[in-house]
Parts: C-alpha cells; structure tokens; sequence
C-alpha cells in the first residue's frame, strides 16, 4: 500500500481530497503546515482555529495527522520576497513562491524523509503523466482552476505530487464534506495572501514598509492629490486614491495609471485611457516545467489569476526570459505579477514574473 502524506491547511478541499485519498486505498496521513505565527491586532490567529479543523477532519476520515512549523522558512524564502518586490514598487504573488519554495520544497522533503510515496494537496488542477515526464494540465473545474499558483514547480516536485481534485468541481467537494458531517463543509474559502487574513492590507504593509507620502499627478504632471506610499498602489486601482471631484476634469473614475518609485509619484488619469493598456511583456525567471519551447509560437498567457486566457505571441529570449506579444492590447498588466502560458488544451508551460512592459 503506497503512502500519501496530504498537506492538510483546515479548509474543504485538503479534507475531501485526503478522503477520497483513503476511499482509493491509499495509506494517508495528513501534515499541518503552520507558516505564519502572527496574530492580528485583535489577537487572534487563523492557524489555531484552522489546526483545530484539521484534528476533527483527520479524526472524522479516520487518519493520523501531525503539525510543522515551517514559519522560519516562510519568513525567509517567501515574506522577504513579497516586502523586497513591493518595496521596489511591484506588486507580488506570494501564493505562487509559497507553492514552490514550502508547500512544494520542505515540505515534499519532510513527507519523503518520513517514508512517503507521495504528496497531495486540495489544488484544482491536474497531473497527467506521458512520455517519461508529468504534464500540469487545468482541472476539470476550470472556475476554481489553480494551475496558475503553481507555474513555477519543477518535474521533480510533480512527480512525487497527487491532485485528487483533478475532476470534480467546488459544489461536488462541499457535498462530500456535508455528507461525511466534516466540520470544513460550510467553512468560507480563504482569500487574498494567507498571512494577512481578514485585516486591512494597507495597514499590514505599513508595519513592515513605512512609506512616504507623495504627490498623486495626472499625464501632464499636474498635481491632483497626495498619496500614502507608490508602494501601496497597484496599476489600474481606482479605489482609495481619495481624488475628489476637480476643476477642469471630466466627472469620471481616476485610475492609477504607473508610478515612480525614485521620485515617489504616483500618476493618475481621470477615467480610462490609452496609457494603461500595453501591447506585450518581458517575463524572466521564466520556469518551464516541461521541454522550452524555442520557435517562436502561439500561446495563451494569463497575466493574472481570474484572467481569461489570453492569445500571445511567444519569442523565447533565453533560457528563463521571453517576450510576449499581446493579440490585443491588455489593461493593467503589472510589474512583478506572474505570465503563466497554456497551449490550446490547457495544458501549463510554465511561468514568470513580468518584469517590462511594452507599451
């Protein structure tokens, strides 16, 4: 009998995929990760309540389950990644270096150390195994597909991973969880970065990256506001720029349009314009997670998570850097968040940190 060691987080999808897990006659053992031991200003920490879902879903399926703290190097490897890039003005997915640098680094070799066959985790997508290699392919789901959080693991890390929520779908999960009377069934789906939970993201960053205000200026460099932080805004945001109505400008929505890190400017349009929109990108560290594609090709990117595909146009500039052309001109493509290409049946090439714009 083969063992899987299942990355149990307390939400519903780990729980119903180490069960079907077990129903498939696998050998299953649940591990608690626990990487983030802050609590919020109320005192209150996700973990403790999650860890206590995770005994009574593991006690409910019948299976052992154990707890590791993984915090040191969640600090190290992704926490100082995500301060680094917003600091420099980007804005970073810290679920996607979560993925590659924990859930599939220290954990994988933790879950092997202790004699498994096997990893698997709740994630919607799917493993399909041809010609020698692991092919990440999206899930049958395709709402609730998380293909993209994992553009950057390697052959080695799939190898050893199962994705038992391959297909079905989210409605069919919570049935299971209801059916089995598992605490998780109605539990709300965590969302936004992990560590930060429910609380106000700008207040959290400012514990960790005071910011100097500055001016906010339209196009033409006229002054119409004052900003807390460029850090703290993303292109395309429209919310919490506290612009009031001005003189001389349409009574429209102001958008962000780009910032300047070195003179913290924070640029503006009043309403949608051409300027935040761009024909293409350059993405680097680039991780293929089967054979590079050289040619110069056709693919479908997304540009961020949620986003329909979207057809580009692929030059490979060198081993981890492309070029991707837009076939139409994309709205608020943003600096530091990941590209991640998809041939035609959704098939996972890879993916990288947009790191240029063209506009």
């Amino acid at each position: 009998m083969k063992t899987v060691v299942v990355g149990l987080s307390g939400g519903v999808d780990s729980s119903v995929a180490a069960y079907l897990l077990k129903k498939q006659g696998y050998n299953v053992v649940g591990l608690f990760m626990l990487n983030w031991e802050e609590k919020d200003e109320n005192g209150y920490c996700t973990a403790e309540q999650d860890f206590e879902d995770v005994k009574r879903v593991a006690n409910k399926i019948g299976i052992p389950y154990y707890t590791v703290n993984y915090s040191k190097q969640y600090q190290d490897r992704v926490f100082k990644y995500f301060l680094e890039e917003y600091n420099r003005g980007r804005t970073p997915n810290p679920d996607v270096m979560c993925n590659k640098e924990i859930k599939f680094g220290p954990f994988l070799k933790y879950a092997l150390e202790l004699g498994a066959d096997y990893i698997a985790t709740g994630h919607y997508c799917k493993r399909v195994d041809r010609d020698g290699k692991v092919y990440l392919y999206k899930s049958h789901d395709k709402n609730k597909d998380q293909t993209y959080f994992l553009n950057q693991l390697s052959q080695e890390q799939l190898k050893y991973t199962l994705f038992p929520l391959a297909d079905i779908d989210k409605t069919e999960v919570r049935a299971i969880a209801k059916e089995l009377g598992l605490v998780t069934a109605e539990k709300k789906d965590s969302t936004g970065i992990c560590f930060i939970g429910e609380r106000n993201f700008r207040q959290f960053l400012k514990n960790y990256l005071p910011a100097s205000k500055g001016k906010i200026v339209d196009l033409k460099g006229n002054v119409v506001g004052e900003h807390e932080g460029v850090m703290y805004y993303t292109i395309g945001q429209r919310r919490g720029l506290n612009i009031g109505g001005k003189d001389g400008y349409d009574n429209a929505r102001w958008f962000v349009v780009d910032k300047d890190v070195k003179s913290n400017t924070l640029i503006v349009n009043c309403g949608e314009c051409e300027e935040m929109y761009s024909r293409g990108c350059i993405v680097r560290d680039f991780n293929w997670i089967t054979d590079k594609l050289i040619e110069p090709c056709t693919v479908y990117a997304k540009l961020r998570y949620r986003q329909p595909d979207q057809k580009v146009h692929l030059r490979v500039i060198d081993d981890t850097t492309v070029e991707l052309m837009f076939d139409l001109k994309q709205r608020a493509v943003t600096l530091g968040q990941f590209a991640v290409l998809y041939d035609e049946d959704g098939m996972c090439y890879g993916g990288g940190k947009i790191d240029e714009i063209i506009r």
